[in-house]
């Protein structure tokens, strides 16, 4: 008897791209190609689950960007029940490196492979998936502790709700604040005194010279914002970030 075909599910906007190569390196897999968040959703609540989830960590498309990313793939396989051994692929930018830094701390994400590394690494790492290996780990970068971290617990979650009501454009004073992350005007009065400054100055991204202040607050929000509206999304809080 036949082994059963292993199923793949390549998400990204180069999904077609991808998808060609690997199935002609993998010719008894089943590659299925999912270039936008629609076709994610249909495929993975199919019956059938797959052996491995690759996609972007990051999804580089405009009208995608603040409203879609990997961990948005994750959390469908979850909600439809279809647990699979999930593959990110990272460009390498700065701008991916607050995802990136969730991603490796998480045990139900399989490995991260960094697009530089060539078309081969992630076949490796995707035939290692299928079969039941765990691909070599990227190496955990040194530093301060990531966001993922930090937005725990029940101040790290209010400060994680400011930090995504701001990063989202909706608001510019105590009172929008508030109102946008749903908590007391006194709590959104303290953002930069006990929710979010002393996270920015535990990761080190503040002049110690300077004060504390809510443009350095309203300044690091912008600077980590794909992150943050990211976080909100999936954890709960989408209105606070509301439709970008």
């Amino acid at each position: 008897m036949d082994s059963p075909r292993v199923r793949i599910l390549v998400a990204s906007p180069l999904a077609r791209v991808i998808a060609g190569p690997l199935a002609a390196a993998m010719p008894h897999a089943t590659v299925v190609p999912a270039v936008d968040p629609l076709t994610v959703h249909r495929e993975i609540k199919r019956a059938v689950r797959f052996d491995v989830v690759t996609t972007d960590l990051i999804w580089n498309r405009p009208e995608l960007e603040y409203r879609f990313d990997g961990f948005d793939v994750l959390e469908t396989l979850r909600r439809a029940e279809r647990a699979a051994p999930v593959l990110f692929t990272a460009q390498g930018h700065s701008v991916e490196r607050d995802h990136f830094e969730e991603a490796i701390h998480r045990s139900d994400v399989a490995g991260v492979i960094e697009k530089v590394s060539g078309f081969e690494a992630l076949l490796n790492a995707v035939q290692a998936t299928a079969y039941g290996r765990r691909p070599a780990e990227p190496v955990r970068p040194a530093g301060p502790p990531p966001l993922y971290t930090l937005f725990s617990g029940r101040r790290g979650r209010t400060a994680g709700r400011l930090a995504g009501a701001i990063a989202a454009g909706r608001a510019s004073d105590g009172a929008s604040l508030a109102k946008a992350a749903g908590v007391a005007p006194n709590t959104a009065n303290k953002v930069a005194g006990r929710y979010l400054g002393p996270i920015i100055e535990q990761r080190r991204e503040h002049d110690p010279e300077l004060p504390m202040t809510l443009a350095t607050v309203y300044r690091w929000c912008g600077v980590h914002a794909r992150y943050l509206v990211s976080w909100c999304r999936r954890n709960g809080y989408p209105e606070v970030v509301g439709a970008i």
